[in-house]
Parts: C-alpha cells; sequence; structure tokens
C-alpha cells in the first residue's frame, strides 16, 4: 500500500484499491505535489494550494495535466468513497517519458496534540539546503535522511541551517522567531512559500503587526523569546526547544496569531465551493 492511508485512491481519474498503491508513481521519475488539510470533508484554503501547485508545475517546466476543477471534483469522490473527513489529501504529478500520472490519495493524519500546542514541541537543527526552496518537488534523499533523524533524536520538527549557519526553514514548516512584538521569518526567496505562512503574514499586516524578513542566524538563537512554525498539518504550533536552546511558549503574540489564524480556517471551510 505504500504511504497511501486509506481504502482507496484516484489514479489517472478512476478510483483505484489502496492495496494496489505503488510507491514508484511517486518516487521514480520527476513528481511535483501539494498536500492539503482536509476538515469536516472541506479542503482547506484550496484555490492558495492550486496556485502553488501550478506555479510549482511552470516552475519545474511542464504544464497542468488536469485543471484545479477537476481535482475539487475528485477529491470530492474520493472522500466519499474512503469515508473520511479529517486527513491529508496529497497530490501527485509524476512525470516520466511514457507519460504524467495523476494521483490523489489520503496520507496518514499525523496533527499535533492538544498538549502540544499549549506546551510546545521540540525541534533540532540539520544542516541542508533546497535545491529549489520555492517549489515543491520530491527530494526522497534529503526527506529520508531527516525523517530518520528525527527519530533518533525524538524530535518532532527538523529546522534547516544553510552554509551560513542561517537557519531558513523546517523540513516541512516555515519558522517565526518573535522578539519584542516582532517577527523574524526568512525572505521569502530562501523558502517554500508556505500557505499557512502567507496567512500568518497576511495576519500581521491588516493587524500592523511588524515583520522582518530576515534569517535568525543558529548561533544568535537565545536573542529570541519564543518561536513557532507554521504548516499544513501543524498550522500554528509553538516551539519550547531547538537543540538545547529553550523558549517561552507562553507569548501574547503568538497565542494572538493562533487565534487569528483558526478564524481563517473556519472562513475556509465555509467559504469552500463544491463542484456542480
Amino acid at each position: 500500500m505504500g504511504e497511501c492511508y486509506g481504502s482507496c485512491f484516484i489514479r489517472n481519474g478512476e478510483i483505484v484499491p489502496g492495496v494496489l498503491f505503488n510507491n514508484s508513481d511517486v518516487y521514480e521519475g520527476d513528481s511535483v505535489y501539494e498536500v492539503l488539510r482536509m476538515m469536516g470533508g472541506v479542503p482547506l484554503f484550496f484555490t492558495d494550494h492550486m496556485e502553488r501547485l501550478e506555479n510549482s508545475v511552470k516552475y519545474h517546466g511542464r504544464t497542468m495535466p488536469v485543471s484545479a476543477g477537476k481535482i475539487a471534483a475528485d477529491l470530492i469522490v474520493l472522500r466519499k468513497e474512503a469515508g473520511v473527513r479529517d486527513v491529508n489529501l496529497k497530490i501527485v504529478f509524476n512525470y516520466k517519458e511514457s507519460g504524467v500520472t495523476c494521483l490523489l490519495y489520503f496520507i496518514e493524519p499525523l496533527y499535533p496534540t492538544r498538549q502540544q500546542y499549549r506546551e510546545g514541541v521540540d525541534t533540532i537543527l540539520y544542516d541542508a539546503e533546497r535545491e529549489n526552496p520555492e517549489v515543491k518537488i520530491i527530494n526522497h534523499r534529503l526527506r529520508s535522511s531527516i525523517y530518520h533523524r528525527l527519530i533518533a533524536t525524538g524530535a518532532y520538527e527538523a529546522l534547516l541551517v544553510d552554509s551560513d549557519g542561517n537557519i531558513t526553514e523546517g523540513s516541512r514548516s516555515n519558522v517565526f522567531f518573535i522578539r519584542s512584538g516582532r517577527l523574524f521569518t526568512a525572505p521569502d526567496e530562501k523558502v517554500l512559500g508556505g500557505i499557512t505562512r502567507k496567512h500568518v503574514l497576511e495576519i500581521c499586516s491588516r493587524n500592523s503587526i511588524p515583520v522582518e524578513f530576515s534569517c535568525v542566524h543558529s548561533g544568535k538563537m537565545a536573542d529570541y523569546e519564543s518561536l513557532f512554525m507554521t504548516g499544513t498539518s501543524p498550522m500554528v504550533l509553538p516551539i519550547r526547544r531547538v537543540d538545547e536552546h529553550e523558549f517561552s511558549v507562553v507569548n501574547s503574540l503568538m497565542v494572538r496569531l493562533m487565534k487569528h489564524y483558526h478564524d481563517r480556517v473556519s472562513e475556509s471551510i465555509s467559504s469552500f465551493r463544491r463542484p456542480d
């Protein structure tokens, strides 16, 4: 079954039993992908994800094999067939010489617990740079290496450190540091433009919360009070430790951002337009 979660998946528009899922359709050839979180059977921030998917495809020199409307229709069919409502959906366009394979399938939902939202999570530093940080392209070797490091350390996430010692982003998240009521996050060109990150930045703009787009050096972390990660699964999640460095998870600005973001999640659920 591979990484497919649930009883079935969609391959090139057709429902297929989950036991027939083949990982080679994801990790062999060139794959562009997107992961959406579904709550109550509704994909969060669907339009944002489709825009990023299209940008990734174009950057990779490919063309969209199916429309956003077709993806929306297929995911509703898949949700009904699989009978799941709160889960992550993965969309993969796999390009090989023989053609393109379009996959829609659910992946196991690994969401933070209430305790983790309240007490924060542990992270580690990991020396790595993405070749194309602005594009979601599957890098199986990097993904596998980080996964094994997380298992060995028991950490929730790895924060990537570039050759200059700067913290850029998480392996599957974006990162924000807080100091004196101001947010610090890496410049856009150094990170994947996370959908959650985008909405947090919009919240900051609308609420006059100052943001500085600069990387935090790994040797200067002690200069900051708090930090949090943003992502499809964690949403807005406090970080209590990076290696041996501890941070406060009781920060009024962070709590405020978490509330604003959850309000946006509710708006996204109520505004999603299902295909006819």
